[in-house]
Protein backbone atom coordinates (compact mmCIF):
# COMPACT_ATOMS: atom_id res chain seq x y z
CA UNK A 1 0.00 0.00 0.00
CA UNK A 2 1.68 3.19 -1.18
CA UNK A 3 1.62 6.23 1.09
CA UNK A 4 3.48 8.39 -1.43
CA UNK A 5 2.18 11.89 -2.03
CA UNK A 6 3.13 14.91 -4.11
CA UNK A 7 4.03 18.09 -2.28
CA UNK A 8 5.29 21.26 -4.01
CA UNK A 9 6.47 19.18 -6.94
CA UNK A 10 8.36 16.78 -4.68
CA UNK A 11 7.48 13.11 -4.22
CA UNK A 12 7.32 12.35 -0.49
CA UNK A 13 7.30 8.86 1.03
CA UNK A 14 4.21 9.71 3.09
CA UNK A 15 1.99 12.69 3.99
CA UNK A 16 3.29 13.27 7.55
CA UNK A 17 5.43 16.42 7.77
CA UNK A 18 6.47 18.15 11.03
CA UNK A 19 5.59 21.85 10.77
CA UNK A 20 7.49 24.87 12.02
CA UNK A 21 8.27 24.44 15.71
CA UNK A 22 11.15 24.69 18.21
CA UNK A 23 11.86 20.98 17.59
CA UNK A 24 13.76 21.81 14.40
CA UNK A 25 16.27 23.92 16.33
CA UNK A 26 17.90 20.74 17.65
CA UNK A 27 19.78 18.60 15.14
CA UNK A 28 19.44 15.40 17.16
CA UNK A 29 15.67 15.84 17.43
CA UNK A 30 15.45 16.41 13.67
CA UNK A 31 17.28 13.11 13.12
CA UNK A 32 14.76 11.42 15.42
CA UNK A 33 11.89 12.91 13.42
CA UNK A 34 13.33 11.52 10.19
CA UNK A 35 13.96 8.12 11.76
CA UNK A 36 10.37 8.06 13.05
CA UNK A 37 9.03 8.56 9.53
CA UNK A 38 8.88 12.29 8.72
CA UNK A 39 8.83 12.62 4.93
CA UNK A 40 9.98 16.28 5.00
CA UNK A 41 10.67 18.92 7.63
CA UNK A 42 9.50 22.51 7.97
CA UNK A 43 12.05 24.46 9.97
CA UNK A 44 11.22 26.83 12.80
CA UNK A 45 10.19 30.27 11.56
CA UNK A 46 12.62 33.10 10.96
CA UNK A 47 10.73 36.15 12.26
CA UNK A 48 10.81 39.57 10.66
CA UNK A 49 10.88 41.17 14.12
CA UNK A 50 14.18 39.46 14.95
CA UNK A 51 15.83 40.97 11.90
CA UNK A 52 14.34 44.43 12.46
CA UNK A 53 15.54 44.36 16.07
CA UNK A 54 19.06 43.58 14.93
CA UNK A 55 18.91 46.38 12.33
CA UNK A 56 17.79 48.88 14.98
CA UNK A 57 20.71 47.87 17.22
CA UNK A 58 23.12 48.37 14.32
CA UNK A 59 21.81 51.91 13.73
CA UNK A 60 22.07 52.71 17.42
CA UNK A 61 25.64 51.44 17.53
CA UNK A 62 26.64 53.46 14.47
CA UNK A 63 25.09 56.61 15.96
CA UNK A 64 27.00 56.02 19.21
CA UNK A 65 30.28 56.41 17.29
CA UNK A 66 29.58 60.13 17.08
CA UNK A 67 29.25 60.44 20.86
CA UNK A 68 32.24 60.98 23.14
CA UNK A 69 35.95 61.40 22.32
CA UNK A 70 36.56 61.45 18.58
CA UNK A 71 39.59 59.14 18.78
CA UNK A 72 37.86 56.63 21.08
CA UNK A 73 34.90 56.41 18.72
CA UNK A 74 37.12 54.76 16.11
CA UNK A 75 37.45 51.71 18.35
CA UNK A 76 33.71 51.06 18.35
CA UNK A 77 32.82 48.19 15.99
CA UNK A 78 30.53 48.55 12.99
CA UNK A 79 28.62 45.32 12.44
CA UNK A 80 28.07 44.55 8.77
CA UNK A 81 27.46 40.83 9.14
CA UNK A 82 23.99 39.24 8.94
CA UNK A 83 22.00 39.22 12.16
CA UNK A 84 22.71 36.39 14.55
CA UNK A 85 19.21 35.00 13.99
CA UNK A 86 19.73 34.83 10.22
CA UNK A 87 23.25 33.46 10.48
CA UNK A 88 22.08 30.79 12.93
CA UNK A 89 19.20 29.89 10.62
CA UNK A 90 21.45 29.54 7.57
CA UNK A 91 23.86 27.36 9.55
CA UNK A 92 20.97 25.14 10.68
CA UNK A 93 19.79 24.65 7.09
CA UNK A 94 23.28 23.56 6.07
CA UNK A 95 23.58 21.21 9.05
CA UNK A 96 20.19 19.62 8.34
CA UNK A 97 21.00 19.14 4.66
CA UNK A 98 24.21 17.36 5.62
CA UNK A 99 22.52 15.02 8.12
CA UNK A 100 19.03 14.41 6.71
CA UNK A 101 17.89 12.83 3.44
CA UNK A 102 14.38 14.34 3.51
CA UNK A 103 13.51 17.76 1.99
CA UNK A 104 14.05 20.80 4.21
CA UNK A 105 11.53 23.65 3.99
CA UNK A 106 12.57 27.03 5.39
CA UNK A 107 9.88 29.18 7.03
CA UNK A 108 9.71 32.97 6.79
CA UNK A 109 7.31 34.72 9.18
CA UNK A 110 6.54 38.37 8.45
CA UNK A 111 4.30 40.94 6.78
CA UNK A 112 6.50 43.23 4.66
CA UNK A 113 8.86 42.84 1.72
CA UNK A 114 11.77 44.60 3.44
CA UNK A 115 14.66 42.19 3.27
CA UNK A 116 12.54 39.12 2.52
CA UNK A 117 13.68 38.90 -1.08
CA UNK A 118 17.40 38.80 -0.31
CA UNK A 119 16.80 36.63 2.74
CA UNK A 120 14.75 34.16 0.72
CA UNK A 121 17.59 33.92 -1.78
CA UNK A 122 20.08 33.25 1.03
CA UNK A 123 17.90 30.47 2.44
CA UNK A 124 17.77 28.78 -0.95
CA UNK A 125 21.52 29.18 -1.43
CA UNK A 126 22.04 27.56 1.99
CA UNK A 127 20.20 24.48 0.73
CA UNK A 128 16.47 24.90 1.49
CA UNK A 129 14.39 22.75 -0.87
CA UNK A 130 11.36 25.04 -0.56
CA UNK A 131 10.13 28.15 1.26
CA UNK A 132 7.07 28.49 3.47
CA UNK A 133 5.91 32.11 3.58
CA UNK A 134 3.97 32.60 6.80
CA UNK A 135 2.30 36.01 6.54
CA UNK A 136 1.22 36.56 10.14
CA UNK A 137 -0.83 39.74 9.97
CA UNK A 138 -3.52 40.76 12.45
CA UNK A 139 -5.68 43.33 10.62
CA UNK A 140 -6.01 45.65 13.61
CA UNK A 141 -6.16 48.95 11.69
CA UNK A 142 -9.83 49.74 10.90
CA UNK A 143 -8.72 52.15 8.18
CA UNK A 144 -7.21 49.31 6.16
CA UNK A 145 -9.61 47.46 3.87
CA UNK A 146 -9.63 43.76 3.05
CA UNK A 147 -8.70 44.51 -0.55
CA UNK A 148 -5.66 46.52 0.60
CA UNK A 149 -4.50 43.67 2.82
CA UNK A 150 -4.91 41.10 0.06
CA UNK A 151 -3.09 43.36 -2.42
CA UNK A 152 -0.20 43.63 0.03
CA UNK A 153 -0.02 39.85 0.35
CA UNK A 154 -0.02 39.36 -3.40
CA UNK A 155 2.58 42.06 -4.01
CA UNK A 156 4.96 40.49 -1.50
CA UNK A 157 4.46 37.01 -2.90
CA UNK A 158 4.88 38.10 -6.52
CA UNK A 159 8.12 39.87 -5.70
CA UNK A 160 9.49 36.86 -3.87
CA UNK A 161 8.33 34.50 -6.63
CA UNK A 162 10.26 36.50 -9.25
CA UNK A 163 13.51 36.31 -7.32
CA UNK A 164 13.41 32.81 -5.81
CA UNK A 165 13.32 29.76 -8.04
CA UNK A 166 12.50 27.07 -5.49
CA UNK A 167 8.90 26.03 -4.63
CA UNK A 168 6.95 28.40 -2.38
CA UNK A 169 4.02 27.50 -0.13
CA UNK A 170 1.97 30.26 1.51
CA UNK A 171 0.64 29.65 5.01
CA UNK A 172 -2.70 31.42 5.32
CA UNK A 173 -4.96 32.49 8.14
CA UNK A 174 -8.68 31.60 7.97
CA UNK A 175 -9.66 35.28 8.11
CA UNK A 176 -10.40 35.97 4.46
CA UNK A 177 -13.89 36.96 3.37
CA UNK A 178 -13.51 35.01 0.09
CA UNK A 179 -10.78 32.46 0.75
CA UNK A 180 -11.35 30.45 -2.43
CA UNK A 181 -10.99 33.54 -4.62
CA UNK A 182 -7.81 34.58 -2.83
CA UNK A 183 -6.32 31.10 -3.28
CA UNK A 184 -6.95 31.39 -7.03
CA UNK A 185 -5.16 34.74 -7.00
CA UNK A 186 -2.23 33.10 -5.22
CA UNK A 187 -2.19 30.40 -7.87
CA UNK A 188 -1.78 33.10 -10.53
CA UNK A 189 1.39 34.39 -8.83
CA UNK A 190 3.19 31.12 -9.54
CA UNK A 191 3.45 29.74 -6.01
CA UNK A 192 3.10 25.98 -5.65
CA UNK A 193 0.96 25.51 -2.55
CA UNK A 194 -1.05 26.81 0.39
CA UNK A 195 -1.00 25.63 3.99
CA UNK A 196 -4.27 25.88 5.95
CA UNK A 197 -4.34 27.37 8.56
CA UNK A 198 -2.04 29.60 10.55
CA UNK A 199 -3.07 29.57 14.23
CA UNK A 200 -2.86 33.06 15.72
CA UNK A 201 -1.80 32.90 19.36
CA UNK A 202 -4.40 34.92 21.26
CA UNK A 203 -3.60 37.37 24.06
CA UNK A 204 -5.17 36.87 27.46
CA UNK A 205 -6.14 39.18 30.31
CA UNK A 206 -5.20 38.66 33.94
CA UNK A 207 -8.09 40.15 35.97
CA UNK A 208 -5.97 40.23 39.15
CA UNK A 209 -2.96 42.11 37.80
CA UNK A 210 -5.06 44.03 35.25
CA UNK A 211 -2.59 43.21 32.53
CA UNK A 212 -2.80 41.87 28.99
CA UNK A 213 -0.47 38.94 28.69
CA UNK A 214 0.74 36.60 25.97
CA UNK A 215 0.27 32.88 26.22
CA UNK A 216 0.43 29.77 24.05
CA UNK A 217 -2.42 27.27 23.87
CA UNK A 218 -1.56 24.09 22.02
CA UNK A 219 -4.06 22.85 19.47
CA UNK A 220 -6.70 20.14 19.92
CA UNK A 221 -8.23 17.77 17.40
CA UNK A 222 -11.35 19.94 17.19
CA UNK A 223 -9.22 22.79 15.82
CA UNK A 224 -8.64 20.81 12.62
CA UNK A 225 -12.28 20.88 11.52
CA UNK A 226 -12.09 24.37 10.02
CA UNK A 227 -9.06 23.29 8.00
CA UNK A 228 -10.87 20.12 6.91
CA UNK A 229 -13.84 22.15 5.65
CA UNK A 230 -11.69 24.40 3.46
CA UNK A 231 -9.53 21.58 2.17
CA UNK A 232 -12.73 19.87 1.09
CA UNK A 233 -14.00 23.02 -0.60
CA UNK A 234 -10.73 23.77 -2.41
CA UNK A 235 -9.89 20.25 -3.56
CA UNK A 236 -10.19 19.93 -7.34
CA UNK A 237 -10.70 23.69 -7.75
CA UNK A 238 -7.05 24.74 -7.60
CA UNK A 239 -3.82 23.33 -8.96
CA UNK A 240 -1.98 24.27 -5.76
CA UNK A 241 -0.67 21.71 -3.32
CA UNK A 242 -2.90 21.62 -0.23
CA UNK A 243 -1.36 21.23 3.21
CA UNK A 244 -3.33 20.76 6.43
CA UNK A 245 -1.93 22.25 9.61
CA UNK A 246 -3.28 22.74 13.12
CA UNK A 247 -5.12 20.24 15.31
CA UNK A 248 -3.78 16.99 13.84
CA UNK A 249 -3.09 14.69 16.79
CA UNK A 250 -4.40 11.23 15.85
CA UNK A 251 -4.63 8.83 12.92
CA UNK A 252 -8.28 9.79 12.47
CA UNK A 253 -7.32 13.48 12.31
CA UNK A 254 -4.79 12.81 9.56
CA UNK A 255 -7.08 10.50 7.57
CA UNK A 256 -9.90 13.08 7.67
CA UNK A 257 -7.60 15.68 6.13
CA UNK A 258 -6.51 13.30 3.39
CA UNK A 259 -10.08 12.31 2.55
CA UNK A 260 -10.98 16.00 2.36
CA UNK A 261 -8.15 16.61 -0.10
CA UNK A 262 -4.89 17.34 1.75
CA UNK A 263 -1.64 16.36 0.08
CA UNK A 264 0.26 16.52 3.38
CA UNK A 265 -0.64 16.87 7.05
CA UNK A 266 1.55 19.04 9.26
CA UNK A 267 2.10 18.31 12.95
CA UNK A 268 3.28 20.68 15.68
CA UNK A 269 1.41 20.58 19.00
CA UNK A 270 1.08 16.79 18.93
CA UNK A 271 4.85 16.40 18.49
CA UNK A 272 5.57 18.89 21.27
CA UNK A 273 3.30 16.88 23.57
CA UNK A 274 4.26 13.33 22.56
CA UNK A 275 7.63 13.52 20.83
CA UNK A 276 8.94 12.15 17.50
CA UNK A 277 7.75 8.59 18.16
CA UNK A 278 4.19 9.78 17.47
CA UNK A 279 5.05 9.88 13.76
CA UNK A 280 5.64 6.13 13.69
CA UNK A 281 2.29 5.52 15.39
CA UNK A 282 0.43 7.76 12.96
CA UNK A 283 2.01 6.16 9.91
CA UNK A 284 1.15 2.69 11.18
CA UNK A 285 -2.41 3.85 11.78
CA UNK A 286 -2.74 5.33 8.28
CA UNK A 287 -1.34 2.14 6.73
CA UNK A 288 -3.81 0.02 8.68
CA UNK A 289 -6.71 2.26 7.70
CA UNK A 290 -5.67 2.12 4.05
CA UNK A 291 -5.40 -1.69 4.11
CA UNK A 292 -8.95 -1.91 5.44
CA UNK A 293 -10.29 0.66 2.97
CA UNK A 294 -11.38 0.07 -0.64
CA UNK A 295 -8.38 2.06 -1.91
CA UNK A 296 -5.07 0.68 -3.16
CA UNK A 297 -3.01 3.80 -2.50
CA UNK A 298 -3.14 7.10 -0.69
CA UNK A 299 -3.54 8.91 -4.01
CA UNK A 300 -6.77 7.02 -4.67
CA UNK A 301 -8.20 8.01 -1.28
CA UNK A 302 -7.21 11.66 -1.48
CA UNK A 303 -10.18 13.99 -1.80
CA UNK A 304 -12.87 11.30 -2.14
CA UNK A 305 -14.96 13.08 0.50
CA UNK A 306 -14.25 16.59 -0.73
CA UNK A 307 -16.97 19.06 -1.66
CA UNK A 308 -16.43 18.01 -5.27
CA UNK A 309 -17.00 14.28 -4.71
CA UNK A 310 -19.16 13.78 -1.64
CA UNK A 311 -22.84 12.94 -2.04
CA UNK A 312 -23.66 15.66 0.50
CA UNK A 313 -21.74 18.78 -0.56
CA UNK A 314 -24.16 20.97 1.41
CA UNK A 315 -22.53 19.72 4.62
CA UNK A 316 -19.51 21.83 3.70
CA UNK A 317 -21.78 24.84 3.36
CA UNK A 318 -24.35 26.82 5.33
CA UNK A 319 -27.06 24.18 4.97
CA UNK A 320 -25.29 21.97 7.50
CA UNK A 321 -26.23 24.41 10.28
CA UNK A 322 -29.92 23.99 9.58
CA UNK A 323 -29.60 20.21 9.66
CA UNK A 324 -27.64 20.25 12.92
CA UNK A 325 -30.19 22.46 14.63
CA UNK A 326 -32.99 20.13 13.56
CA UNK A 327 -31.29 16.92 14.70
CA UNK A 328 -29.64 18.32 17.80
CA UNK A 329 -26.45 16.28 17.31
CA UNK A 330 -23.67 17.50 19.57
CA UNK A 331 -20.08 16.29 19.82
Amino acid sequence: MSLQTQYLGMTLANPIVPSASPLSRDLATCCQLEDAGASALVMYSLFEEELHSHHAKQLQLMESREIGHSEASHFLPIQTQPSFALEQYLNQIQALKQRLAIPIIASLNGTTSDGWISIGQQLVEAGADALELNIYLVAADPRQSASEIEAGYLSLIKELRQKVQCPIVVKLSPFFSALGHFVKQLEATGVQGVSLFNRFYQPDIDPDSLRVQSCIHLSRSEDALLTMRWLGILFGKTQLTLAATGGIHTTDDAVKMLLAGADVTHLCSALLLQGPSLLTQLLAGIEQWLEESPYESLEQAKGVLSHLHTNEPMLYERASYVELLKTGRYA
